[in-house]
């Protein structure tokens, strides 16, 4: 196909992309543009700041990761329940707020790609991956505000369904049929299902009140 993806031929999963060594070369750096950008470009505070929130958010990116291979609940058809991955996404626009927690949420979702890649085209890898994840970082919008992180957290998991529910009636919606039900409705119950648990997993976790001032207490030392 490219000198960045391949065509595999699957009978049992039909024909989908993968990755060439040159297409994880050039995500990698795609990672490290994103992060640049994110914690970087167009920020008018010290330098010292600046690469504090650069460590901060690859902290965060590596715990999210680590958390994502670890699933607690695993789905036939993809996606699983896992202890709070997302959450450490979220925790970046929270402690730096918007621009830097949407760069590193999309930056986050170019890593899942490298990872863990499922491709049947252009349009459902975007999906996926870049808006799925990024929406993480739509947690950025409550940076200042009382139990920022809380609602944070939901407001990038909502995002997050949102895109997932798209791809799973879209690209996916096939296999619908074999529960009869419509390819929405069975997008929204099947995603539905491990993001929903996992988030009110996390909530609970979020609400803990040592947690809530340990994570509070993160995000101040970020900002120092």
């Amino acid at each position: 196909m490219s000198i960045f993806v391949k065509e595999i031929v699957d009978e049992e999963w039909g024909n989908y992309f993968d990755l060439t060594g040159a297409g994880y070369g050039a995500l990698i750096v795609l990672i490290l543009v994103l992060l640049v950008i994110g914690c970087f470009v167009g920020n008018n505070e010290k330098k010292k700041f600046n690469t504090k929130q650069l460590v901060y958010s690859a902290a965060a990116m590596a715990l999210a990761m680590v958390m994502s291979m670890i699933k607690l609940i695993d789905m036939p058809m993809g996606g699983s329940v896992t202890p709070c991955s997302m959450l450490f996404v979220c925790l970046i626009g929270y402690m730096f707020g918007l621009r830097t927690g949407l760069t590193s949420a999309i930056a986050y979702g170019v890593l899942q790609l490298i990872v863990d890649p499922y491709i049947i085209g252009i349009p459902q890898l975007f999906t996926d991956y870049i808006f799925g994840f990024g929406a993480l970082g739509l947690s950025g919008i409550f940076t200042n505000k009382k139990k920022g992180l809380l609602w944070g957290y939901l407001l990038g998991i909502l995002g997050r369904y949102f895109f997932t529910f798209l791809s799973g009636m879209i690209f996916f919606g096939s296999n619908a049929a074999a529960y009869n039900m419509s390819a929405p409705v069975y997008s929204l119950v099947y995603n539905g299902a491990y993001i929903g648990l996992e988030a009110v997993i996390t909530v609970i976790i979020i609400m803990l009140p040592p947690v809530e001032r340990g994570l509070s207490k993160v995000k101040t030392m970020a900002a120092e």
